[in-house]
């Protein structure tokens, strides 16, 4: 695998090397939208009450997460962001309300996340993308229930409150996110009461509308979401009430190009919300999760590089559903 730094290359006399601010630009290239190199972490949840534990788990080798922090709070079915240095969590539900609190864990050591910031408004089951900022798309607030379609932003430079930057094309929640390094997706969810399929696409470079780009191989909600360099994935799912079972396809979607999802896989389990995290040249991973009848804590891994099934690699340290998914 190739990549393109952004220090000037020298070469010396004796026809050694040299690249200026390497270390700056390997940090660089660990989020430009994509994934991390390092661990995968799952954030709150519930099972059957609200949780505040933060697991993590390690890309280099197949093992079982560690609890290493709490959230400020007990949530479930908030969105997960990751900069350089952290990992927020943000929204979600929180008994007996919504959450529009945007919480920051630090990745450099273990310890609890701190309220760093607002949503414009408090929901469930919004999209997570990250690029130079953390995004929130769709999701469902109170009262009465009402689908959103609200894109929200919010800075990793300072601690600040999230603003609306555009709509999706649908109002929608229990939708999937992916990044590219231009762009931010959101996939599937459901909609006035109905699952659906769309494939929702905005731009990092300015705050402007999502446009429909495409769509999944299914309408369904509660997918996990993870992101190659080159690709977008939704993983599991379930569709209510159009009686689709518990889902285990793994779909595939381009970002070079505007165009359906392909399903290339199936997860070792069938489950829905279950939290999405990406090793950037390698693998995908979905965390947790609800299989229909059980809360599960299976963390499963796919490949990238090749259309395959997922394999069950670890386990978080508790079964739980609705967790937001992070990595570094």
């Amino acid at each position: 695998m190739a990549y393109k730094l952004n220090s000037i290359k020298q070469i010396k006399d004796d026809k050694t090397t040299v690249f200026s601010n390497i270390i700056a630009d390997t940090v660089q290239l660990t989020h430009t939208g994509f994934g991390g190199f390092t661990s995968g972490y799952s954030s709150g949840g519930k099972n059957p009450g609200h949780v505040n534990t933060i697991d993590k788990f390690p890309f280099a080798t197949d093992a079982n997460a560690t609890d290493v922090g709490d959230l400020s709070q007990t949530r479930a079915e908030a969105a997960g962001q990751s900069s350089k240095t952290h990992a927020y969590t943000a929204g979600g539900s929180h008994s007996p309300g919504y959450l529009n609190t945007i919480d920051k864990f630090p990745f450099a050591a273990d310890a609890n996340a701190t309220d760093v910031g607002n949503l414009t408004w408090a929901r469930i089951g919004v999209g997570q993308t990250s690029d130079a900022s953390g995004y929130t798309s769709g999701g469902q607030t109170l009262p009465g229930y009402v689908d959103s379609n609200v894109i929200d932003k919010f800075p990793f430079s300072s601690d600040g409150n999230a603003t609306d930057v555009g709509n999706l094309t649908v109002a929608r929640f229990r939708t999937a996110g992916q990044s590219s390094s231009n762009h931010g997706y959101t996939s599937g969810g459901v909609a006035d009461g109905d699952d659906i399929d769309t494939i929702d696409k905005f731009t990092f470079s300015s705050n402007a509308n999502a446009t429909d780009v495409g769509n999944l191989t299914q309408a369904r909600r509660s997918a996990a979401g993870q992101s190659s360099e080159v690709s977008g994935y939704s993983s599991g799912g379930i569709a209510i009430p159009a009686g689709v079972p518990v889902a285990n396809t793994i779909d595939k979607f381009p970002f070079s190009s505007d165009a359906n999802a392909t399903d290339v896989g199936d997860l070792s389990l069938n489950r829905h919300s279950a939290s999405g995290q990406s090793f950037t040249p390698a693998s995908g991973y979905t965390s947790g999760g609800y299989t229909g009848s059980i809360v599960n804590n299976r963390i499963d891994k796919f490949p990238f590089s090749t259309d395959a099934n997922a394999t069950d690699v670890g386990d978080l340290t508790q079964a739980r559903q609705h967790s937001a998914g992070q990595q570094v």
